[in-house]
């Protein structure tokens, strides 16, 4: 039975959206219908976390067992609280990394990054610069993805498709910044072909 570890923020444990259609859950669900035999995702995230929160949640309560795949998806609020993008943030995730290896028992192919979405677009960014929220976004991105290439991890860009919440509404959470069910639908089509991949192949730990 392989088993799933999501490890986030908000957009993990989805906010906003009923706990079946966060992505995680989602995942499983199409991989159930793929006939793959997979337990419901074990998931550590909680809306608001950065990655120095994030972090500190695992030291306090690490999850136990060996997991098959290992999803990150950690920064926005990081990028949200104005810390830089480069030196401690890319520390912070390279020790996420670490510990998500260790979780996949040391095996880095079972290591799965998904990009930070881009709220600049949704209503909660009105009154701001949406530009600056973008361009901020894309720099934690380019640090996510050298951290998670370094890492010998799978980098999944969902920040594209999360744009296009800006000119469809049922794309956002009633909340208007989360995404809905049917963004989080979009972002597993994307999760799918790389998730059924790494349960396919044979895994070597360390």
């Amino acid at each position: 039975m392989h088993r799933v570890l999501a490890l986030g923020d908000s957009y993990t444990i989805g906010e906003a959206v009923d706990p079946a259609d966060r992505w995680p859950v989602q995942l499983v669900a199409r991989l159930r219908a793929d006939g793959i035999a997979i337990d419901e995702p074990v998931i550590i995230a909680r809306t608001g976390w950065t990655t120095a929160e994030l972090a500190a949640a695992i030291d306090a309560a690490p999850p136990a067992g060996t997991f098959h795949l290992v999803s990150l998806l950690i920064g926005v609020n990081d990028q949200y609280r104005g810390l830089p993008c480069n030196g401690a943030y890319r520390a912070r995730l390279d020790g996420l990394l670490h510990r998500a290896r260790a979780f996949a028992a040391g095996d880095p192919s079972r290591l799965l990054v998904l990009s930070i979405p881009d709220w600049g677009v949704t209503p909660f960014a009105a009154g701001r610069d949406r530009a600056a929220v973008s361009a901020a976004i894309d720099a934690f991105n380019a640090v996510n993805r050298a951290a998670a290439e370094a890492a010998g991890a799978a980098w999944v860009d969902v920040t594209q498709v999360s744009r296009t919440a800006a000119a469809d509404p049922s794309l956002l959470a009633s909340d208007g910044l989360h995404p809905s069910a049917a963004m989080y639908a979009r972002w597993v089509e994307r999760v799918l072909p790389l998730a059924r991949a790494i349960l396919a192949a044979p895994h070597t730990g360390a």
